[in-house]
């Protein structure tokens, strides 16, 4: 028989190899199709007695990224509203269809001949609940190869087993931290856990697995005979009541129970493991099913799975112009920001001239470089002999002749718009009439910025966020004038040093800075109106934020919000501020000097020694003070996430943003909006827009115009839409 997705071929010892190789992807994944097939080839394998046994791999470069999620949105799709509705049919419809997959491993595991998985390179979800359900694993080493099960960083658990065989593989404790935190595992590291038998060279992998299939492998699992006995004893045992309340109570404490997935994957494991595996898989499937049906997991798959795909593949790069090949980018600035950007490139293996007022200024640049590339090498995350070759990458220099050649210019000097045109016109004297020069500005329009440029068509911003090295999103600005071409370069050279893009048009702000401006805002006005501190930053976590606004201010720097502000009202005039947050920040900037964690005082104390921990001084800065028993904590966590996705909204209307998958990875990925929403457009959506309006109505009269929603949430309300309904990608693609 011959397969699309695989080669079956047997050898003359009667051992099957099965390369899982799918034509026309660069990666294999598990489709429908892909299960259909493997059901075939496992009974085949089954069926015939001349086979002894069977070793899978891979015909990529990597095994397997696991499960094409687009196939659950297809299931969804057909089955999910009907099961919404209480149809028993389409419920069981939709159980079954999750639990084929399951089903088909589960065949794989008691059919009687042992397979040995020989994973070649990354092995992720449900590829490696495949791999678990062979019999052995036999694993290429290299650093680049990663196991795991990270099913959770999108709503959902391990539903092909991964739960009840990882857990009866290793200790408890080990599976709850491996399957909650979605943890990537290097070979190493699962080769000591007990997930992998043996770690080999490349070339020996599939050599070694028919060695270990002739030597004798059990074609029967340990969990399948009756003397097992689970790694770290029974649940009802001293080690089980240790592990599971504290297990269930670091859950809340981290998630403030926002992230069904991580309930569900705890009760599959406390409740599998007290069952026969063919029970433990059942129950595994029934919470499998009802994550898929729930906001969170289709809020999460869709954007950081599917739309982060499709901007990572540049979905907003304009057709019909060739790739760029950028082998040259001039950085201005070299302080943190510009060697961060210059260290990213370098990374990419792009030469990198970072240019600074003078040499010794490029040269802490460079040395922050040396810094940052030496840290992975001490922690084991990169080898020697990289740090010299990055670094040769670098030319640091005060001299602007060194741009000629280079394909891109980055502007990365401070926020003041004499000393962004005085580079501008440097950089432009040297460069070719083909290079694009990018501003890398978080507030200063581009446009405005693009007035010093001979170029206005191939000027752009590129803002990144900071840490450069760390931080994944990179925000593009199109000017007034930007052409096509200088957008088509911006996104190469994001692709090239692996970031996730999005396009948003020119304003105030963009995006990214407007909206987490109306977070730390939002906090500010708390703390003005006598909300304790403590609270303000608790219950924005508890909301789903990664960190409180204040503390997130202090990192942005406090000054740096009040220059805003008083730009702002410089501009728009003191009805656009609002009085309480500026005497805040008067009296914290100005008379106090606390600035932030960048002089080591802000609305935190940033010892030398020990943790940073809240000025004890904000109990006395303002007169009012609210009894914290009395505190409407439902009504703070909306008040900063609906300032935050009614700004979005704003945006949207205005056309800042106008790809509704920009907006929530924007949201997620540049300021961390509660991921578990799946964005800021998501979470109006969810919440559906007429209640979203009622919301903001209630809100603005009870503090103010703020919260008044914008013409265009009250006409989608009025219309009954949602974003992704009015707004969809594919929509806008037809149009």
């Amino acid at each position: 028989m011959t397969y699309t997705n695989f080669t079956f071929e047997t050898d003359a010892d009667g051992i099957a190899l099965v390369t899982w190789d799918m034509p026309d992807r660069s990666m294999n994944v598990i489709t429908m199709a892909v299960m259909d097939e493997l059901e075939k080839i496992i009974e085949a394998v089954a069926g015939d007695a001349a086979i002894k046994g069977a070793v899978i791999t891979s015909g990529k470069d990597a095994f397997s990224g696991g499960a094409d999620l687009s196939m659950l949105e297809g299931m969804l799709a057909v089955h999910g509203p009907a099961a919404a509705s209480g149809d028993e049919a389409a419920a069981k419809a939709l159980l079954d269809g999750a639990a084929r997959l399951g089903n088909i491993y589960r065949r794989l595991e008691t059919c009687g001949k042992p397979f040995v998985a020989a994973i070649n390179g990354t092995a992720m979800g449900g590829a490696f609940e495949l791999a678990l359900a062979c019999h052995a694993r036999v694993v290429a080493e290299g650093e680049k190869t990663k196991l795991g099960l990270p099913e959770v960083k999108v709503g959902l658990l391990p539903g092909a087993g991964g739960t009840q065989r990882v857990a009866r593989m290793i200790d408890p404790q080990s599976a709850l931290q491996m399957l909650l935190q979605g943890q990537e595992l290097k070979v190493a590291k699962a080769k000591a856990l007990g997930l992998v038998n043996a770690v080999v060279p490349a070339d020996r992998l599939v050599a070694e697995a028919k060695a270990l299939l002739a030597a004798g492998v059990d074609p029967v699992k340990p969990w399948d005979k009756d003397k097992f006995r689970l790694p770290g004893g029974p649940v009802y045992s001293a080690a089980g009541f240790q592990l599971f309340p504290a297990a269930n109570a670091i859950y809340r404490r981290e998630t403030h129970d926002n992230y069904p997935a991580g309930k569900a994957i705890l009760s599959c494991v406390y409740e599998g493991l007290q069952l026969p595996m063919d029970q433990g898989l059942r129950v595994e499937a029934r919470y499998f099913t009802h994550l898929l049906t729930t906001p969170v997991a289709r809020n999460m798959i869709r954007s950081l799975f599917l739309s982060l795909q499709e901007l990572n593949k540049l979905a907003r790069r304009p057709a019909g112009i060739a790739p760029s090949s950028i082998t040259k980018v001039g950085i201005l600035g070299a302080g943190f920001m510009g060697a961060g950007i210059a260290y990213v490139t370098a990374v990419a293996g792009i030469e990198v001239v970072l240019i600074d007022r003078d040499q010794e200024s490029a040269d802490k640049g460079k040395a922050h470089c040396d810094k940052l590339i030496s840290g992975r090498i001490a922690k084991g995350r990169a080898k020697p002999e990289q740090r010299d070759a990055l670094l040769s990458k670098i030319d640091a220099t005060a001299d602007y002749a060194a741009l000629e050649g280079c394909d891109l210019v980055i502007e990365a000097v401070f926020e003041d718009r004499e000393l962004k045109r005085t580079v501008t016109e440097k950089a432009e004297a040297v460069l070719a009439e083909t290079a694009v020069f990018a501003s890398n500005t978080s507030t200063l329009p581009i446009t405005s910025l693009a007035e010093a440029s001979r170029r206005p068509d191939r000027f752009i911003g590129i803002h990144f966020f900071s840490p450069v090295e760390k931080m994944m999103l990179v925000e593009i600005i199109l000017g007034k004038n930007t052409g096509e071409e200088a957008l088509a370069l911006a996104l190469d050279y994001v692709r090239a040093i692996r970031k996730t893009p999005i396009v948003v048009n020119d304003s105030r702000g963009f995006y990214t800075s407007r909206v987490v401006g109306t977070y730390i805002g939002e906090g500010h006005l708390m703390l003005a109106e006598g909300v304790p501190a403590a609270m303000i930053e608790n219950v924005a976590r508890m909301a789903g934020m990664p960190v409180g606004p204040l503390a997130l201010n202090d990192e942005v720097a406090v000054d740096l919000s009040w220059k805003i502000l008083q730009a702002t009202k410089k501009d728009l005039g003191a009805e656009a501020i609002d009085a309480g947050e500026e005497a805040l920040l008067e009296e914290m900037v100005v008379k106090l000097g606390r600035f932030g964690r960048k002089n080591g005082k802000g609305f935190y104390d940033y010892p030398d020694k020990g943790k940073k921990h809240l000025w004890p001084g904000l109990a006395d800065l303002v007169a009012a003070k609210q009894d914290p028993d009395a505190i409407d904590i439902g009504e703070l966590k909306a008040r900063l996430l609906v300032r935050q996705a009614l700004e979005t909204a704003r945006c949207f209307e205005e056309g800042v943003l106008t790809d509704v998958r920009e907006a929530d990875i924007g949201s997620i990925l540049g300021f961390g909006f509660a991921p578990y929403s799946g964005g800021t457009l998501s979470y109006i959506d969810t919440m559906g827009l007429e209640a979203f309006v009622a919301l903001c109505e209630k809100l603005a009269v009870k503090y103010g115009p703020r919260f008044q929603p914008n013409k265009l949430l009250v006409e989608m309300a009025g219309k009954g839409e949602t974003f992704y309904g009015r707004f969809a990608p594919e929509k806008k693609k037809a149009a």
